[in-house]
């Protein structure tokens, strides 16, 4: 099935005509030559970003993500090129509308009830058309105006194909480079296969909303659509209507009144709000998934790919930010050291001056001033040489970066990256430490507190056990897994009880 799906990707390359992308490329170019040649008959009416557009649409839905992610990166890819991929955002080809009532239908089970039934008016002209599935307006019977998500029908066997063909190319790239095991890409493909897949299952999605709509309830930047659940399930997605203008449609938004710079602004703080704050991230940010406001709020839509942080991770991230921020590059090269993303043996000096190379050329410019393309060259060069671990579980945020970053050069080239998210960064940093956080950390804490406490005993006795040695091991990895984060906390509350009650003492025998 792979082999096939791999022969059907080559003949859709050649049917297409992107052989052509190979001219002027040294190593490849006599390909170019016989192709053309073997070839000769063909003849493309269509521009070469057309033919792009179109070959990656008829690849499936992991393709038109690629393509998504492309568009985005006008610094790294011709203006014809990128201009025509922005439209895999949200003009994919529609499926029949007939076809789209008959999910939802057959989504109700047994005893369901027609369209015209769950809803007052449903228009089987589809509003938006994507990768995996495609938007419907509707009105239910209560007057409220919805928007109806429905999975394309048979796309989950066409990803589980492609994510096969993947990972045989996760294999040959192990076999072929050296560097191939370094970069952990059966891991990476894992990763987004695990994400695409929940894609798959609207409840999951609908849930991911529901999410995002609790953490951003009230905020004057987001807006997130309220989820009628009593009309889901896992092939279709009710929820609530937004109106707003796409955030790539600049000129319209100024006519607006809406104010870019801050908008662009506001894009980071929300994007450092979703990662540090919540540990929950929009991770498909593209411009076809954001809408704005006349107010200038954004709107988020399409959760089926969120991303998630641990508390360490987001520890370690906000170090390596922050340091970055400041031009801290010895605390960057620690901080990569201490979580094990860089062998524990690597030198720091040697490791924070590549740091430095890589980062002084960037700060303190506009994003238009930085070559995207460059940057990418030399992380991946201080990478490969200080033999740096890829993160699988960063690889969704890695690719929201790229987003954001995009979407903030489209709105505003000006705008400095670097000086925006810092001050949001040290505030973050400083609400984790000090009073406010002890105190928050000993309130979310001392349930495990009180369940491991009368353990000890326990505990204890197992270690006088010579033969139990073993599970009480297991029971201490446990615990410190558990509690690898309350270390210094409880280490500051010794020290203040001590401190109280050193002072009581005194005062009593002052009195």
């Amino acid at each position: 099935m792979v082999l096939f799906r791999l022969l059907k990707i080559v003949s859709v390359a050649l049917r297409f005509g992107l052989d052509e992308y190979l001219r002027g490329h040294g190593r490849v170019g006599g390909i170019h030559t016989t192709l053309r040649i073997l070839l000769f008959w063909r003849g493309f009416s269509v521009p070469r970003a057309a033919r792009l557009r179109q070959a990656l649409e008829a690849l499936g839905p992991i393709f038109v993500k690629f393509g998504q992610i492309l568009s985005t990166r006008r610094d790294l890819l011709p203006d014809d090129i990128a201009t025509e991929l922005a439209k895999l955002q949200d003009q994919v080809p529609p499926f029949p509308g007939d076809e789209a009532v008959a999910v939802i239908e057959r989504a109700q089970g047994t005893n369901g009830k027609p369209v015209s039934e769950l809803f007052c008016t449903f228009d089987r002209v589809a509003h938006a058309s994507a990768s995996v599935a495609q938007v419907h307006l509707a009105v239910l019977h209560d007057g409220r105006e919805a928007a109806v998500k429905i999975l394309r029908p048979g796309i989950a066997q066409v990803i589980r194909h492609d994510l096969e063909l993947l990972d045989a190319g996760a294999s040959l790239l192990e076999w072929l480079w050296a560097d191939g095991k370094r970069l952990k890409p059966h891991e990476v493909v894992a990763e987004f296969g695990r994400h695409l897949n929940d894609e798959l299952d609207l409840m999951r999605e609908a849930a991911n909303a529901s999410q995002l709509h609790r953490n951003f309830a009230g905020s004057p930047l987001l807006l997130v659509p309220e989820i009628y659940w009593e009309y889901c399930s896992t092939e279709v997605m009710v929820m609530q209507r937004m109106r707003g203008t796409p955030v790539s449609h600049v000129d319209a938004l100024r006519a607006q009144g809406v104010d870019i710079p801050k908008l662009a602004r506001a894009g980071v703080e929300i994007f450092f709000t979703q990662v540090f704050r919540d540990g929950f991230f929009h991770a498909d940010m593209h411009p076809g998934n954001i809408f704005v406001t006349p107010a200038g709020q954004y709107i988020a839509l399409d959760f089926g790919i969120m991303g998630s942080l641990t508390p360490i991770d987001k520890n370690y991230l906000a170090q390596n930010f922050l340091a970055f921020f400041r031009r801290d590059y010895r605390r960057v090269a620690l901080a990569h050291i201490e979580s094990g993303w860089t062998p524990a043996d690597t030198r720091v000096d040697e490791f924070e001056t590549a740091i430095r190379a890589v980062c002084e050329p960037i700060f303190d410019r506009p994003l238009k001033d930085i070559s995207f393309g460059k940057l990418l060259l030399r992380l991946f060069q201080t990478s490969r040489r200080f033999n740096m671990q890829v993160q699988p579980q960063l690889v969704m945020l890695q690719k929201t970066l790229l987003n954001i970053e995009g979407l903030g050069r489209d709105l505003d080239p000006e705008l400095d990256l670097w000086a925006t998210a810092k001050p949001f960064l040290e505030r973050w940093m400083s609400e984790q430490i000090g009073w406010r956080a002890l105190m928050r950390q000993v309130k979310e804490e001392a349930p495990y507190w009180a369940a491991t406490l009368p353990q000890l005993p326990r505990l204890i006795h197992l270690a006088l056990n010579e033969d139990r040695v073993a599970p009480l091991q297991r029971q201490v990895a446990l615990l410190q897994r558990e509690h690898r984060q309350l270390r210094g906390t409880l280490a500051l509350i010794t020290a203040l009880f001590a401190l109280s009650t050193t002072l009581a003492a005194l005062l009593f025998w002052l009195r």
